[in-house]
């Protein structure tokens, strides 16, 4: 494979090979993304978007199928019937069984072989098919030196499945041209993030053991398993929600800050940080982390069943919906600060957020009206509302010096007065230009399987039973008793 350097600064002709074109992920979230890159593009020449699955299906019963789900999955205010019009001319359709190896040939009839442009081949499907896929794609001739491939999450189910795969489709695609996506990495409060530590000086002096208490990651889910039963119980929280979502955060949050935003600069930065993950294995695990297993109850006032209810589901699963764990860094600037994650399905609300409590005044010179002051905190909200909030003391206004909390609230959506791109919009055009910042390397990838690894042995060797909770709570009491051993509580005021 050769390794030549491809010009990606402006965004020419391009075809999107769409494998799992018809799928669930393909529907809500990657052709809405596309409709609306294509709908605010400038010049749409030589823009072709290819689906793939084994539904028969022509191009424009494919065409149908994609314009009723952008209807409901695009905002009402931003679909034209002019735009759906120029993006379903470069949409095509062609049924293919990614299984089969005479069936790329059909694929590969679809280019001339003097196209040099950009080819993305997004793989949409199951991880037990990216190998193959790739492997096919290089047989079939089809992979040049300005391809790229997508690889969704989960990537493998642990270490040694990670790197198989990696080995595998590092034999047809150089790590250049490997885009490993985390859609949490794509969204702007998350980018906002690393622009609030870096390019501003007012953060950085704080941003360490010294003054910072502890952190706070959650990621939690109103929803069960969507009709995925099947693929769910055989991934489980720890490795659908922690291993990747959760842990990128902690690494955006931790990481030293790096010479320039370059894409190796960066993940060079990231890997310190998992490098230096405390390793929770054995009876460390029973008493750092908390997995749970939603019941039935109730979502919005709307009966629920639980997790063993579910279709799919065997009557005597022990995977994990929730998981909470506290985590260290041993290092200069985190030694001793806690990082508390947390995530589950059938929760009380749908958030996702990243919370720094910072230490308590050394010494209270002024009158709190509260019976303690409460800490100075930064929420980064980045669902379901994308925000930045910094909660400050300020004196009550009369003649006395109390003070209370006031918070500094910065909504995105009205800062701003465009609108946001959704996380894949951004991903995808990264892709198509060939910036790797936002999206995993492969030693970054198998050092997070690295850590986890220790706890999967741990709960298979039956060291941590599951507690059960109610589907619409904050998960397992456990959870609370985790952190609040430390003095500290989890924030769960909306």
């Amino acid at each position: 494979m050769t390794d030549e350097k491809i010009n990606m600064t402006a965004l020419e002709a391009f075809d999107f090979i769409l494998f799992g074109g018809s799928g669930d992920l393909a529907m809500r979230k990657l052709l809405p993304a596309l409709y609306y890159r294509c709908r605010d593009a400038a010049d749409l020449e030589g823009w072709r978007i290819i689906g793939i699955s084994r539904q028969n299906l022509t191009t424009e019963e494919y065409r149908e199928l994609a314009l009723q789900h952008c209807r409901r999955h695009v905002a009402q205010r931003d679909f034209s019937e002019t735009a759906w019009a120029a993006f379903a001319r470069r949409l095509e359709y062609l049924r293919l069984d990614a299984s089969q190896p005479q069936d790329y040939q059909r694929l590969a009839e679809k280019f001339q072989p003097s196209h040099t442009g950009v080819r993305v081949f997004y793989l949409a499907t199951s991880p037990g098919l990216f190998a193959g896929i790739c492997t096919r794609l290089g047989a079939a001739g089809l992979v040049t030196p300005a391809s790229r491939v997508v690889l969704e999450k989960p990537l493998g189910c642990d270490l040694a499945s990670a790197h198989g795969i990696n080995q595998q489709v590092g034999k047809v695609f150089a790590e250049r041209q490997i885009f490993r996506i985390d859609h949490y990495l794509g969204k702007e409060t998350v980018q906002n993030l690393m622009a609030l530590r870096f390019g501003n000086v007012l953060f950085e002096p704080l941003w360490n053991r010294a003054w910072v208490r502890d952190v706070q990651i959650t990621i939690a889910e109103t929803v069960g398993v969507e009709g995925r039963g099947e693929f769910y119980d055989g991934t489980g929280a720890l490795r659908d929600m922690v291993q990747s979502h959760l842990l990128q955060l902690l690494c955006i949050v931790a990481m030293e800050p790096p010479a320039n935003i370059e894409a190796d600069t960066t993940r060079d930065e990231k890997l310190k940080v998992l490098r230096a993950l405390k390793p929770i294995a054995g009876e460390d695990a029973s008493a750092h982390i908390v997995r749970g297993q939603y019941r039935a109850g109730a979502i919005a006032g709307q009966p629920v069943p639980g997790y063993l209810d579910e279709p799919g589901i065997p009557p005597q699963s022990h995977t994990e919906t929730f998981v909470a764990l506290k985590a260290e860094l041993g290092n200069w600037r985190w030694a001793g600060v806690p990082f508390y994650l947390r995530t589950g399905k059938r929760m009380q609300e749908r958030l996702a957020e990243i919370v720094v409590n910072f230490r308590r005044v050394p010494h209270p010179l002024l009158r709190a009206n509260a019976e303690q002051a409460p800490n100075n905190r930064l929420v980064i909200s980045l669902q379901p509302n994308e925000c930045l909030r910094l909660d400050l003391m300020a004196k009550v206004p009369g003649e006395s010096m109390d003070t209370q909390p006031i918070s500094l609230d910065v909504a995105l959506s009205e800062a701003y007065h465009t609108r946001q791109w959704d996380a894949y919009e951004r991903l995808i055009m990264d892709v198509i230009h060939g910036k790797l910042t936002l999206f995993t390397r492969r030693d970054e990838q198998e050092a997070a399987w690295q850590w986890i690894e220790p706890i999967l042995h741990s709960w298979k060797r039956g060291n941590q039973p599951l507690k059960s909770y109610p589907a619409g709570t904050w998960g397992p009491t456990a959870s609370s008793a985790l952190i609040a051993r430390d003095g500290h509580a989890w924030r769960e005021e909306s």
